[in-house]
Order: structure tokens, then C-alpha cells, then sequence
């Protein structure tokens, strides 16, 4: 079994660590977020890459791009506090879909095309429960996300056809909790709800190792 974790970050060494007990392989695949499409044919190249049945595991933006994933060997999806669109919808369209949260940053892309996260939003909303040193390292490692990421519609999402868990953080204040519950309930995934912020995989990994050994057992069962 194969675990493929959407976003390359120091996060994903502590999830790697706390899945070394279940026998499977662990890796990140580098998403360029230049565009929906970009991003898309970039998991699929990592998917390449591998060998044996796959789960997929995406953080935010990352739920669009799991999705959209060449099928074969992909048995099932892991949302952590992820944006998944439906057929037709643009990532922006679930994002936006509520009142954001009052400590949410305004976020606006720059003559680039490019949204960058301003850096006190670090410590107001994306990981306000993280540490300092884990927050300055998040800062560091920012890479922007492009308007063509978040403002095409997307095709048909495999979460209709296999199956999905959700980790829903309810102190997130990036994607509002009741939206990720919204988008939770018609993908008819498994929910796990945990007081977290909206970077689990930093501030609590063992919430995030745990839906993940769900999702890992009960494909393992098949």
C-alpha cells in the first residue's frame, strides 16, 4: 500500500513518522500550483512512479487536485480539512461559499496572478495553534498559489466513485467548519471531527495519522 501526500512540507515528516507501524510507503508529491491542470499532471507523474494499490491525501486546495487523479490505483481519498468541488465548480466556489471566519486574511493575488498568504495570517488563522518555530517555518516555505488553480471548474471528482474520509477541523479559520461539513456530507465520506486548526498535520498530527490508518485498514480489508 501506498500513501501519497499532495504537498510537500516538514508536516509530512511527522504523519510519515506516525504511519511507520503500518508497512506502507510515504511520499509527497510536489505540486508546481500554477494551475488546476499543472498540478493535476503532476500528481499523475508521481503516481508513475509507484507501485501497488494508492490512497490519496490532500490539505486544502490539495482536496481538488486528489480528485482529479488518474483511478486506477487509487482505492481512496483522504480530505484534511480539504476544498472538494463538485463537477462544474471551481475551487473558489466551496472556499467562498460561506462568511469567512473574522480572523480569515483578505486575500487578493498580486500583478503576478499570485495569492500569497500575508504573514500575520500565519498566527491569526492558518496555524494559530502551532508553535512559533513551526510558524515561522511555515512562513518560510510559502509558495504562492495562482489564480488558475482556484477559478476553473473541475471535472468529474473520484470521490463520486470510491471511497473518502474527512478530517474536519473545527477550529479552522481558513475553511469555515461548516463548510467542510457541507462538502463532507454530499461526498458521503467518513468524518472525523477533532478541535484543530487548519494545519493538523503541524499542530496535531495524531489526528491526522489516525484518519489515515482508517482509510489505509479498511481499504487493506478489501
Amino acid at each position: 500500500m501506498e500513501f501519497r501526500k499532495s504537498r510537500p512540507s516538514e508536516s509530512a515528516i511527522k504523519v510519515a513518522g506516525g504511519l511507520k507501524a503500518e508497512a506502507v510507503k510515504v511520499s509527497a508529491a510536489p505540486l508546481p500550483l500554477t494551475s488546476l491542470a499543472d498540478d493535476v499532471a503532476a500528481l499523475n507523474r508521481s503516481l508513475d512512479r509507484t507501485e501497488g494499490p494508492i490512497i490519496l491525501a490532500g490539505h486544502a486546495y490539495a482536496g481538488a487536485v486528489i480528485a482529479l487523479a488518474r483511478p486506477e490505483r487509487v482505492k481512496a481519498l483522504v480530505y484534511v480539512t480539504a476544498l472538494a468541488p463538485d463537477e462544474g465548480e471551481k475551487v473558489a466556489d466551496v472556499f467562498y461559499r460561506l462568511e469567512p471566519h473574522p480572523e480569515a486574511p483578505k486575500l487578493a493575488p498580486d500583478s503576478n496572478g499570485l495569492i500569497w498568504l500575508p504573514e500575520g495570517a500565519f498566527a491569526a488563522a492558518f496555524a494559530q495553534n502551532a508553535s512559533a518555530e513551526d510558524r515561522a517555518v511555515l512562513v518560510a516555505v510559502q509558495r504562492p498559489i495562482s489564480l488558475n488553480c482556484i477559478t476553473i471548474p473541475v471535472g468529474r471528482p473520484l470521490w463520486k466513485d470510491i471511497p473518502s474520509w474527512f478530517l474536519l477541523a473545527e477550529d479552522d479559520r481558513m475553511i469555515v467548519p461548516e463548510t467542510q461539513r457541507y462538502m463532507a456530507g454530499r461526498m458521503k465520506a467518513k468524518i472525523k471531527a477533532h478541535a484543530v486548526d487548519h494545519t493538523p498535520s503541524v499542530t496535531a498530527p495524531t489526528a491526522v495519522v489516525d484518519v489515515l490508518r482508517d482509510a489505509i485498514h479498511s481499504v487493506a480489508g478489501n
